[in-house]
Protein backbone atom coordinates (compact mmCIF):
# COMPACT_ATOMS: atom_id res chain seq x y z
CA UNK A 1 0.00 0.00 0.00
CA UNK A 2 1.09 3.51 -0.46
CA UNK A 3 2.04 6.08 2.16
CA UNK A 4 -0.17 8.44 0.82
CA UNK A 5 -3.24 9.37 2.76
CA UNK A 6 -6.73 9.10 1.30
CA UNK A 7 -10.19 10.53 1.74
CA UNK A 8 -13.46 9.22 1.44
CA UNK A 9 -16.80 10.63 0.34
CA UNK A 10 -20.11 10.19 1.83
CA UNK A 11 -20.85 8.33 -1.53
CA UNK A 12 -18.41 5.63 -0.99
CA UNK A 13 -19.94 5.22 2.55
CA UNK A 14 -23.39 5.45 0.74
CA UNK A 15 -21.82 2.35 -1.56
CA UNK A 16 -20.89 0.25 1.72
CA UNK A 17 -23.88 0.93 3.23
CA UNK A 18 -25.66 -0.54 0.03
CA UNK A 19 -23.18 -3.60 0.43
CA UNK A 20 -24.08 -3.92 4.05
CA UNK A 21 -27.77 -3.62 3.48
CA UNK A 22 -27.78 -6.80 1.12
CA UNK A 23 -25.77 -8.60 3.25
CA UNK A 24 -28.18 -8.04 5.98
CA UNK A 25 -31.43 -9.09 3.54
CA UNK A 26 -29.05 -12.51 2.81
CA UNK A 27 -28.75 -12.72 6.74
CA UNK A 28 -32.17 -12.45 7.57
CA UNK A 29 -33.35 -14.10 4.91
CA UNK A 30 -31.86 -17.37 5.43
CA UNK A 31 -32.51 -17.03 8.93
CA UNK A 32 -36.45 -16.82 8.17
CA UNK A 33 -36.25 -19.38 5.56
CA UNK A 34 -34.62 -21.88 8.33
CA UNK A 35 -37.27 -21.40 11.17
CA UNK A 36 -39.90 -23.18 12.31
CA UNK A 37 -41.32 -20.95 14.65
CA UNK A 38 -43.61 -18.78 12.65
CA UNK A 39 -43.65 -15.22 14.60
CA UNK A 40 -39.53 -15.49 14.43
CA UNK A 41 -40.25 -16.47 10.91
CA UNK A 42 -42.51 -13.40 10.44
CA UNK A 43 -40.26 -11.41 11.82
CA UNK A 44 -37.26 -12.04 9.78
CA UNK A 45 -38.90 -12.30 6.87
CA UNK A 46 -40.03 -8.55 7.91
CA UNK A 47 -36.12 -7.58 8.45
CA UNK A 48 -34.93 -8.53 5.38
CA UNK A 49 -37.45 -6.79 3.31
CA UNK A 50 -36.54 -3.72 5.51
CA UNK A 51 -32.77 -4.28 4.64
CA UNK A 52 -34.06 -3.98 0.79
CA UNK A 53 -36.08 -1.00 1.32
CA UNK A 54 -32.80 0.47 3.23
CA UNK A 55 -31.10 -0.39 0.09
CA UNK A 56 -33.53 1.25 -1.83
CA UNK A 57 -33.01 4.48 0.24
CA UNK A 58 -29.64 4.67 0.31
CA UNK A 59 -29.48 3.89 -3.51
CA UNK A 60 -31.66 7.44 -3.99
CA UNK A 61 -29.42 8.96 -1.02
CA UNK A 62 -26.22 8.31 -3.41
CA UNK A 63 -27.95 9.49 -6.36
CA UNK A 64 -29.18 12.62 -4.86
CA UNK A 65 -25.42 13.90 -3.39
CA UNK A 66 -23.29 16.18 -5.21
CA UNK A 67 -19.94 15.41 -6.13
CA UNK A 68 -17.66 16.86 -3.77
CA UNK A 69 -13.80 16.22 -3.27
CA UNK A 70 -12.84 15.76 0.72
CA UNK A 71 -10.14 17.80 2.10
CA UNK A 72 -9.27 15.49 5.15
CA UNK A 73 -7.20 12.65 4.48
CA UNK A 74 -6.79 9.49 6.39
CA UNK A 75 -4.22 6.87 6.33
CA UNK A 76 -4.95 3.72 4.00
CA UNK A 77 -4.92 1.25 6.22
CA UNK A 78 -8.18 2.89 8.10
CA UNK A 79 -9.71 2.92 4.65
CA UNK A 80 -8.81 -0.36 4.20
CA UNK A 81 -9.83 -0.99 7.56
CA UNK A 82 -12.99 0.18 6.92
CA UNK A 83 -13.67 -1.48 3.41
CA UNK A 84 -12.88 -4.90 4.85
CA UNK A 85 -15.45 -4.22 8.05
CA UNK A 86 -18.16 -3.61 5.86
CA UNK A 87 -17.17 -6.77 3.25
CA UNK A 88 -16.69 -9.01 6.42
CA UNK A 89 -18.13 -8.32 9.31
CA UNK A 90 -21.00 -7.08 9.33
CA UNK A 91 -23.96 -9.78 9.02
CA UNK A 92 -21.22 -12.06 7.31
CA UNK A 93 -19.40 -12.88 10.20
CA UNK A 94 -20.60 -15.51 11.60
CA UNK A 95 -23.41 -16.53 9.69
CA UNK A 96 -21.97 -19.87 8.32
CA UNK A 97 -21.68 -21.02 12.05
CA UNK A 98 -24.51 -20.00 13.35
CA UNK A 99 -26.94 -21.65 10.38
CA UNK A 100 -24.93 -24.73 11.23
CA UNK A 101 -26.19 -25.55 14.63
CA UNK A 102 -29.62 -25.11 15.92
CA UNK A 103 -29.95 -22.19 18.19
CA UNK A 104 -32.44 -21.10 19.92
CA UNK A 105 -34.80 -17.73 19.38
CA UNK A 106 -33.05 -15.72 21.95
CA UNK A 107 -29.87 -16.82 20.72
CA UNK A 108 -30.91 -15.53 17.29
CA UNK A 109 -31.96 -12.37 17.79
CA UNK A 110 -28.97 -11.60 20.08
CA UNK A 111 -26.72 -12.27 17.15
CA UNK A 112 -28.94 -10.06 14.92
CA UNK A 113 -28.82 -7.15 17.35
CA UNK A 114 -24.83 -7.59 17.40
CA UNK A 115 -24.84 -7.01 13.78
CA UNK A 116 -27.06 -4.14 13.91
CA UNK A 117 -24.76 -2.79 16.27
CA UNK A 118 -21.50 -3.90 14.42
CA UNK A 119 -23.41 -1.20 11.74
CA UNK A 120 -24.20 1.43 13.38
CA UNK A 121 -20.45 1.50 14.96
CA UNK A 122 -19.31 1.17 11.44
CA UNK A 123 -21.01 4.55 10.31
CA UNK A 124 -19.81 6.28 13.34
CA UNK A 125 -16.64 5.50 12.50
CA UNK A 126 -17.13 6.92 8.87
CA UNK A 127 -18.45 10.31 9.87
CA UNK A 128 -14.50 10.67 10.53
CA UNK A 129 -14.43 10.67 6.44
CA UNK A 130 -16.76 13.28 5.19
CA UNK A 131 -17.34 16.72 5.40
CA UNK A 132 -19.66 18.47 8.40
CA UNK A 133 -22.04 19.03 5.65
CA UNK A 134 -22.47 15.39 4.46
CA UNK A 135 -22.63 14.08 8.41
CA UNK A 136 -26.30 14.32 8.44
CA UNK A 137 -26.32 11.58 5.97
CA UNK A 138 -24.35 9.20 7.86
CA UNK A 139 -26.63 10.34 10.75
CA UNK A 140 -29.98 8.98 8.77
CA UNK A 141 -28.24 5.91 7.69
CA UNK A 142 -27.25 5.57 11.67
CA UNK A 143 -30.90 6.15 12.33
CA UNK A 144 -32.77 3.70 10.09
CA UNK A 145 -29.94 0.84 11.77
CA UNK A 146 -31.07 1.87 14.79
CA UNK A 147 -34.35 1.24 14.23
CA UNK A 148 -33.91 -2.40 13.62
CA UNK A 149 -31.99 -2.91 17.15
CA UNK A 150 -35.19 -1.29 18.69
CA UNK A 151 -37.62 -3.49 16.37
CA UNK A 152 -35.30 -6.46 17.65
CA UNK A 153 -35.02 -6.15 21.07
CA UNK A 154 -38.52 -4.91 21.43
CA UNK A 155 -39.34 -8.59 19.53
CA UNK A 156 -37.05 -10.35 22.46
CA UNK A 157 -38.76 -8.83 25.21
CA UNK A 158 -42.24 -10.71 23.80
CA UNK A 159 -40.21 -14.15 23.57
Amino acid sequence: MSSENISMGVSEVLQFAIKIEENGWEFYKKFAELEDNEKIRELFFLLSDDEIKHKEIFEEMLSEIETYEPQEVYPPEYFSYLRAYADNIIFKKGIDEQLQKKLDAVAIIDFAMRMELDSIAYYQETKNFVPESQKSIIDRIMEEERKHFLKLANFKNTL
